[in-house]
């Protein structure tokens, strides 16, 4: 993970609309929603209101009346890798849809319409990692950022960073800044010279049973309680909480597999 600037402005603020290619929303589909929504409710405090039927049974999460994220059911035929998946920001969804095609990434679903949530595709990059577009209308997206309990960074966890960064760029008009170094490949993704997404080339040492896919990273007060309070509730911690230059940072999974990650940010 890298430096990791909250997008809603300084104390947390209601943010307007998302420029293009800026994170604006994460969801999570599973196969027990109303268990899932007990664990993340319990451990982030979030409350629920049901989302567009379009998308089917889908509720948005929300923190202090604030909207922060999505979860929704997955069709009970469908058994595969659980896990958050951000939406970017698009001003044309059907537009950045071509664009994703013939930057080599697929198209799994849409783009359609989903009442006040707008127009969404989901998509996936020629890693085979899913992500969603968005065109939003009345609903903006993420209302809140910089708080426990809020997203605060979302990463690509892939084989390589060079050729994936290329097809992000490509697609969003993102900016790359990455790090120098023998032994770790990581790209920043930057739009407007402030640092929007990361992308993390792990070789060889990438989980089989996943593939490329995509982290969330959850804003915490302390991220030791938060891991105890996640085991209790039938979370699994995959790696221990630790120390880094940005804060402390655990990778976790919920009852049902769904990997994200705890962070405690620097003061």
């Amino acid at each position: 993970m890298t430096d990791a600037r909250e997008s809603a402005g300084p104390n947390g603020a209601r943010p307007a609309r998302h420029a293009p290619g800026t994170p604006c929303w994460v969801s999570l589909m599973v196969h027990g929603p109303a268990a899932t929504q007990e664990f993340y409710g319990t451990l982030f405090g979030w409350e629920f209101q049901p989302g567009p039927g379009q998308l089917g049974p889908y509720v948005r999460a929300l923190l202090g009346g604030d909207e922060v994220a999505g979860i929704g059911q997955l069709p009970p035929d469908r058994h595969l890798p659980l896990a958050w998946t951000p939406y970017f920001a698009s001003q044309n969804v059907d537009l950045t849809v071509e664009t994703v095609r013939s930057c080599g990434g697929t198209i799994g679903v849409g783009p359609l319409d989903a009442a006040d949530a707008g127009r969404l595709a989901l998509c996936s990059d020629p890693s085979g990692a899913v992500f969603g577009v968005r065109q939003a209308a009345a609903h903006h997206g993420t209302a809140v950022s910089g708080g426990p309990g809020t997203p605060a960074w979302n990463e690509l966890l892939t084989f390589e960073s060079a050729s994936v960064a290329k097809f992000y760029r490509s697609v969003f008009g993102y900016q790359e800044e990455p790090v120098v170094s023998a032994d770790f490949d990581y790209v920043t993704l930057h739009l407007g010279g402030r640092p929007v997404a990361g992308i993390h080339g792990l070789g060889q040492a990438l989980p089989r049973d996943r593939g490329p896919h995509w982290v969330t990273y959850f804003q915490v007060d302390d991220v030791d309680d938060a891991l105890d309070h996640l085991v209790h509730l039938g979370g699994q911690v995959l790696r221990p909480v630790h120390d880094t230059a940005h804060g402390r940072v655990a990778m976790v999974a919920d009852p049902e597999g769904a990997r994200f990650a705890l962070l405690r940010r620097r003061r």
